[in-house]
């Protein structure tokens, strides 16, 4: 019934497509007008369309039209590339907030321009977000050439600019390239700044992501995370590793009445780790302790946990690559190496002690944000890819953002053959070498698609074993990325990728290739996501170019063993298939596609889980950060928040000495006030001036002594000066706070799990949880402020010059070593001024060489003058 009706109204993406279909009509009926123009007429007509939208005068939907036009007749002149219609349609279905889904080799390049130039107009910034430096580069210089003939700046955000000045300036151009790493990093460092003008960013306008699916829905697994040194102990992770290497691995029980075998058992499917009660007494013999989930053992259970994982489920040169003595990230969906990024809770330094390199001390999260929650900081999202309907949904709820299917410019002719199964994983291989070999011998070019580095070095073997020439792309020569990958069309070539290395680039073939059947692309294994798979295929067949894909897989793949069906195994049993032999059939490949939608409802949940979790701590983020760029703000007077928060934080003295409103005033603890206000600000109370006096004349006493405490000490310092003192401390105490907070926050998250077997929701024991911690950390933010301006003291130019002085005399009297008798020795070492380091002097205590007298009036009596902050 369904189908049959979209056969008469069309689908919902063909109703959609038709729409934009009609609004070309407007753009190409001025394509006349603007080629009769000069480029000075051009330029000038853009300018004042520009300006209109600046002062608003008109919106930017009133001028699409002209833009899109201006663009595409500028493009012909300076880029030599016409828009075709599917392009015009594509430019306006970002220009919407929406994702346009494009095969490979429709140019989205080209484009991205379109909507870039209509909201680069405002002057607000545009973003355009790419999976590798080299394609940030490229596009930003290749497209920058339309950019400019139209007055439009261009930046590129890389990552080996490491000067401040140099990213302002890259993001203040009215159009910024770079990677979602770097964007989502400069947002994290620019939250940690002292000052506004040393942030790099300025406003999240409008932000196209090429390769969506990529940097939205793969990389959102990882958290961005600036991470510091925790100080914590690493022998725990070398005792830990020896203690995995020892264990046995069993059988998970496949019944209520069965039992584990072994010491653990793997759930591959979600990766965790299950020890066994056999493994639990085995451990502990091992460690040598009573009971290894004690309180006092908790840390060695997760290491032991951590390091199973490392040796069971994260494979080398799979999961990892091992590069200079360091354990590198490789990602799973493009085969790039993660730089900079580490496994979180432990299972780095566990895979560290695995292949005995350097343990890196563990790392405490400074500040972290998800991809997710960075690009919904803009005002308007969209993206472009070859690959998104398979995700729509997700797309859909988690980010707001509509998928488009956009038709190609020429028909795809492109040949996707069925899928050929075989028994074993050696039989798979002999039949993808035997077919290489005979397409090469043909001179057609052939891309092989692998699932790892693994697989691909044990096909470049056997490449090498049958003498075909070839060439490997993979995360460890991934530098050579795009050269390789353009060389993939030539006569006879035979090239391996790892999953989708080379994305962007694209294969151009000549029309002898074209001949010979255009580029042959050959999968290995399926993998998790058939997106990916999508991916591989849309490499060949480009702009209506021949070309032919077929997938080789065998009962031994990951995603068969893991996932798939028995189904296939059976008719493989029921058919007798010899070895060598392989079977082919839609059912059979419609069995592997079943596999894979589940593998990517896990997946989904798994970033939908992680979302839940972040979007509590994100309203935390975004508090906070609001709370530092106001105190980063010039015009920010902060004199009525300290005054409020003394307030605040005396009340809360007393609150924890029970003195109450309406309590016996003669009960008041007026040695623990006085001693606590000693403790936390330095300053000194007389317990007699606080005696017989109430609850409100109590606190509005100490108030009035704390008050002209902080006065006296600041009256020596210009008000300039002293507004700058007292943000840095503020920001020094959120920063500090936040710090601890996160930690917290990822300490709570790690066992929060756990109360699932209490039969209470672990999201919601989460939000309760975080919700006290974060009212924790802004009563800890009111209290901790104050105690730092309270406690902070000055040095006078003068107290640093006596200081100098003092240090040079110390260093001149080491030199000459006097040679003085005992007691003279003694006595100018009463008389000598001595600097505590430890603690600074205050003026009014007695002076620590003995004499007796007020340190003002000894060893300090270098009166007070205007001062640096100490």
């Amino acid at each position: 019934m369904i189908s049959a009706i979209r056969k008469v109204f069309g689908t919902k993406n063909d109703r959609e497509v038709k729409k934009y279909f009609s609004k070309i009509k407007a753009i190409n009926a001025l394509e006349s007008k603007y080629q009769n123009y000069s480029d000075d007429e051009l330029k000038s007509t853009f300018n004042a369309l520009r300006e209109d939208i600046k002062n608003g005068k008109k919106t930017q939907n009133e001028v699409l039209n002209d833009v899109f036009a201006i663009v595409r007749e500028s493009s012909k002149r300076v880029l030599n590339m016409r828009h075709f219609d599917v392009q015009l349609i594509g430019g306006m279905v970002l220009n919407d907030g929406k994702i346009a889904e494009m095969k490979t080799g429709e140019g989205k390049t080209l484009v991205a321009t379109l909507p870039v130039v209509l909201n680069a107009m405002s002057g607000k910034g545009v973003h355009v977000v790419t999976v590798n430096d080299y394609l940030a580069k490229r596009d930003a210089q290749q497209m920058g050439v339309l950019y400019n003939f139209l007055g439009l700046s261009v930046g590129v955000v890389l990552n080996s600019i490491h000067d401040d000045k140099s990213r302002q300036e890259a993001y203040g151009a009215d159009i910024t390239y770079g990677t979602n790493n770097e964007f989502g990093f400069d947002y994290l460092r620019d939250n940690m700044k002292f000052s506004a003008d040393q942030k790099v960013q300025r406003e999240h306008n409008f932000v196209i992501v090429d390769e969506v699916d990529s940097i939205l829905i793969d990389e959102a697994r990882t958290p961005l995370i600036i991470s510091g040194p925790t100080n914590r102990t690493l022998d725990g992770y070398i005792r830990a590793n020896e203690v995995a290497k020892q264990m046995i691995r069993g059988e998970a029980p496949k019944t209520p009445e069965e039992k584990a075998t072994g010491d653990f058992t793997i759930d591959e499917k979600n990766k965790t780790v299950m020890i066994t009660e056999e493994g639990i007494t085995k451990a502990e013999k091992l460690f040598g302790v009573e009971n290894l989930y004690s309180l006092d053992n908790a840390i060695l259970s997760h290491h032991l946990d951590q390091a199973l994982k490392a040796h069971n489920i994260f494979h080398k040169d799979v999961d990892y690559v091992v590069r200079n003595g360091e354990i590198v990230i490789v990602d799973e969906f493009t085969g790039r190496l993660s730089e900079g990024r580490r496994y979180s809770e432990g299972l780095h330094q566990a895979l560290e002690a695995k292949e005995s390199v350097k343990i890196q001390e563990e790392s405490q999260t400074l500040a972290d944000i998800t991809f997710q929650n960075y690009f919904r900081l803009y005002e308007k999202l969209s993206g472009m890819t070859g690959t998104a309907q398979t995700e729509a949904t997700e797309f859909s709820q988690i980010y707001g953002l509509d998928v488009i299917s956009i038709p190609t410019n020429v028909p795809v002719i492109r040949k996707d053959q069925n899928d050929l199964i075989y028994k074993t994983e050696r039989e798979k291989f002999e039949a993808v070498i035997k077919e290489i070999r005979r397409a090469n011998s043909n001179g057609q070019p052939v891309l092989v698609g692998t699932a790892s580095i693994e697989k691909s070095e044990k096909l470049h073997e056997l490449l090498v074993k049958a003498k075909i020439p070839h060439s490997v792309l993979n995360a460890k020569n991934h530098e050579k990325e795009a050269e390789i990958i353009m060389d993939a069309g030539a006569k006879g070539a035979v090239t391996i990728a790892t999953n989708m290395a080379g994305r962007g680039v694209d294969i151009k073939i000549s029309d002898e290739i074209k001949a010979l059947g255009g580029l042959y692309i050959i999968g290995t294994e399926r993998h998790e996501s058939r997106r990916i798979d999508n991916q591989l295929r849309g490499r060949s067949g480009r702009q209506g170019d021949p070309g032919e894909s077929r997938f080789y897989l065998s009962l031994e793949d990951n995603l068969l063993r893991i996932f798939g069906s028995d189904k296939i195994k059976n008719i493989m049993e029921r058919l007798g298939i010899k070895d060598g032999e392989h079977i082919e059939s839609k059912m059979v490949t419609r069995a592997v596609e079943n596999a894979q939608k589940k593998v990517e409802s896990l997946h989904f949940e798994s970033r939908k889980h992680i979302l839940e979790y972040d979007d509590v701590a994100n309203e935390q983020r975004k508090t906070i950060y609001r709370y530092r760029n106001e105190l980063l703000d010039e015009n920010y007077d902060l004199s009525d928040k300290i005054k409020l928060n003394r307030s605040e934080y005396i009340a809360n003295v007393l609150d924890n000495l029970e003195i109450f409103h309406g309590s016996i005033k003669d009960n008041f603890d007026i040695d623990g006030v006085v001693s606590i206000i000693e403790n936390d600000c330095g300053t000194h109370i007389q317990k007699e001036d606080l005696l017989g006096l109430d609850y409100d004349d109590l606190a509005q006493k100490i108030n009035e002594i704390l008050e002209q405490s902080y006065e006296a000490k600041m009256s020596f310092i210009d008000m300039e000066q002293r507004k700058h003192i007292e943000k840095v401390l503020y920001l020094q105490v959120v920063d500090t706070a936040w710090r601890e907070h996160l930690y917290q926050m990822d300490v709570l998250k790690t066992g929060i799990g756990l109360r699932g077997y209490n039969h209470k929701d672990p999201l919601v024991e989460y939000k309760k949880e975080s919700y006290n911690l974060f009212m924790e950390l802004v009563n800890r933010l009111k209290f901790d402020s104050i105690k730092s301006l309270q406690i902070v003291q000055f040095k006078t130019r003068e107290d640093i010059e006596a200081e100098e002085a003092l240090r040079k005399l110390e260093e001149k009297n080491e030199d000459i070593k006097f040679n003085k008798d005992e007691e003279q020795q003694e006595t100018n070492s009463k008389r000598q001024p001595i600097v505590n380091k430890e603690r600074k002097i205050r003026r009014n205590e007695p002076c620590p060489c003995g004499s007796g007298k007020k340190y003002k009036d000894c060893c300090g009596k270098s009166g007070p003058k205007k001062g640096l902050f100490a």
